[in-house]
């Protein structure tokens, strides 16, 4: 099976909150590998180059509903709820951007159409993870 046609990828443009000012666009790549079930990357391009996050899926999934998240990742929807806010936090800085609800969850079905909701570990051999850990330690 070629590992490169497995993944799932978008490209959904998200806007950075500014103070007093529209949001200012930034092109985003979502990725997503059924051998990482439980998690999705989030690559945002600025021009001082790209910054990648990784969170779980399911907090996507949450955050297009209710506001999710704690500690570094929050994502919730916005009033009008065909926007969705990600306040990203970090030691370098933080973040608020928006995104279009409805491509997320488009980004999300493309997903679960792969690896359905709840049959991750079907998809993560937990064995061959812990011993990536024993042998690196």
């Amino acid at each position: 099976m070629d590992r490169e046609s497995d993944l799932i990828r978008g490209t959904i443009v998200f806007g950075l909150r500014t103070f007093g000012a529209d949001p200012l666009p930034v092109r985003a790549d979502l990725e997503y590998d059924p051998e990482d079930p439980y998690a999705v990357v989030v690559a945002y391009h600025s021009g001082g180059g790209t910054v990648r996050w990784m969170f779980g899926r399911d907090l996507l999934a949450d955050g297009l509903l209710t506001p999710s998240g704690e500690g570094d990742v929050i994502i919730s929807p916005a009033d009008d709820t065909s926007i969705v806010i990600f306040a990203l936090s970090a030691p370098d800085g933080c973040a608020v951007l928006e995104a279009p609800a409805q491509e997320l969850a488009e980004f999300l079905d493309r997903t679960y159409d792969v690896v359905p909701a709840g049959s991750e570990p079907e998809w993560f051999d937990f064995d061959q993870e812990i011993g990536k850990l024993v042998t690196e330690s």
